[in-house]
């Protein structure tokens, strides 16, 4: 009995390397051409950014198939990134968040490090750090960043001649002057409860600017949003807007895609928002590419005003891959000006590459060139979410209630503060 096991696994074993000598074959088939797998996740904008890149690269190189994959989004799509690395079942190449989504995955043991090669040298050095663990960086950016901030109808501003504001303080005399024309200043949407973040989560270029090592203390528990002033004043803000009565009749109940609307039509000024809201609106509202602008929340000093940007997401290799080189191709060619051109053509930018040498369009939607100012000039940061993996789950419960009148702002920054220490704990943070 214990021969026949002993010849049923070596039986097997002939098998399993006669399987795998097939799959060898046909990753590298006999006219030398190289099959690599690329997984992304099922978003449509995803998805486009893919196929343009896969039908660029393998146009400028036909030695290198790509068979692009797809996994839901989300935590489902999380865990299914996280089961194929842990198994050794990853695909070659794979599109994942950058920023502390990425730390979880443990990439000094999953990915192939990138630091000093080449396949680096386009990626703009402020990417970097999103993509970076222990000092080795792991990916390229995955299309363009997107900025978090005030969407605002440039038509309107023209009709009451006002300027972009760069201070608080001016930003609130604009609302008082759009209220007085009989306009909404400030659409809020919290039937989407995710979009009441905004004027907290996009605020952090101010509060980075007012304390550097906010981010660094905010992780090891040393900082606090309710006892540190230039954090709280998100909260503040949100609370500041409804008590003059700048935001639209039924904000409560009202959607992301309603407030765009009224933003496009001018019927409302100033939407705390994402940009990548816009492209979307492009092919059914036209105006939405000329007449919405984008501008940072302004702090309190003008000479420190900047954006906070969403970085985009990255591309990575998977330790496993037995096509490296083909790999690193496809990676080089991903963060070069050419992706960008190829990218460009078939889905509409909504900011700015984060490629050295790659431009928007010269029929960018008016956010991107927006938002691609403020990175000509140096003054973006990336959102807290990226530099720490500190982040509660009730946060948009929290900036409805403050956001509503319900809760006062420093209540709410202190239950912020206490929402993110379970998850703190569940990440064995030092210091929590």
């Amino acid at each position: 009995m214990k021969t026949s096991h002993r010849t049923l696994g070596a039986a097997l074993a002939v098998l399993a390397m006669a399987a795998l000598t097939s799959c060898g074959s046909d990753s590298e088939a006999a006219d030398g051409t190289v099959t690599l797998s690329f997984l992304v996740d099922n978003g449509q904008g995803t998805t486009a950014t893919a196929k343009a890149l896969v039908d660029a690269f393998t146009k400028a190189d036909p030695t290198i198939k790509i068979e692009t994959e797809t996994r839901p989004g989300g935590s489902e799509g999380d865990n299914i990134v996280k089961t194929k690395l842990s198994t050794g079942d990853m695909a070659d190449v794979f599109w994942y968040n950058s920023g502390s989504l990425l730390q979880a995955l443990n990439p000094g043991q999953t990915m192939v490090d990138l630091t000093g090669d080449p396949v680096l040298q386009h990626v703009q050095k402020e990417f970097l750090p999103v993509v970076t663990q222990a000092g080795k960086a792991y990916g390229v950016p995955a299309g363009t960043a997107m900025g978090g901030g005030i969407l605002y109808n440039r038509k309107v501003y023209d009709k009451l001649g006002l300027q972009v504001p760069k201070t608080w303080a001016e930003f609130m005399a604009n609302n008082d002057k759009i209220k007085a024309a009989g306009i909404t200043p400030v659409v809020s949407t919290f039937k989407d409860t995710w979009t009441s973040q905004l004027f907290v989560l996009g605020d952090f270029y101010n509060v980075q600017a007012a304390v550097p090592n906010f981010a660094q203390d905010y992780t090891a528990n040393k900082a606090k949003f309710a006892t540190t002033p230039p954090a709280l004043a998100g909260f503040q803000h949100l609370a500041e807007v409804h008590a003059k009565g700048h935001l639209n009749e039924g904000f409560g109940s009202a959607t992301v895609d309603q407030g765009m609307k009224m933003l496009v039509e001018g019927k409302g000024a100033h939407f705390p928002m994402l940009s990548a809201q816009v492209p979307p609106l492009v092919a059914t509202m036209p105006l939405a590419a000329t007449d919405v602008g984008f501008f940072a929340i302004p702090g309190t000093d003008p000479a420190k005003n900047g954006a906070t940007i969403w970085e985009p997401a990255g591309v990575y290799i998977a330790k496993t891959t037995e096509h490296l080189e083909a790999a690193k191709k496809f990676l080089a060619f991903i963060a070069s000006p050419a992706a960008a051109d190829a990218v460009s053509t078939a889905v509409q930018p909504a900011g700015p590459y984060r490629v050295q040498g790659a431009k928007l369009p010269e029929n960018a939607i008016q956010v991107a060139k927006d938002l691609q100012a403020y990175v000509d000039k140096g003054a973006t940061a990336p959102a807290l979410e990226f530099v720490s993996p500190v982040k509660g789950p009730s946060l948009e419960q929290i900036t409805v209630a403050v956001g509503s009148g319900l809760t006062p702002p420093a209540e709410g920054a202190a239950q912020y503060d206490k929402d993110v220490d379970k998850q703190a704990k569940q990440l064995g943070l030092a210091g929590w």
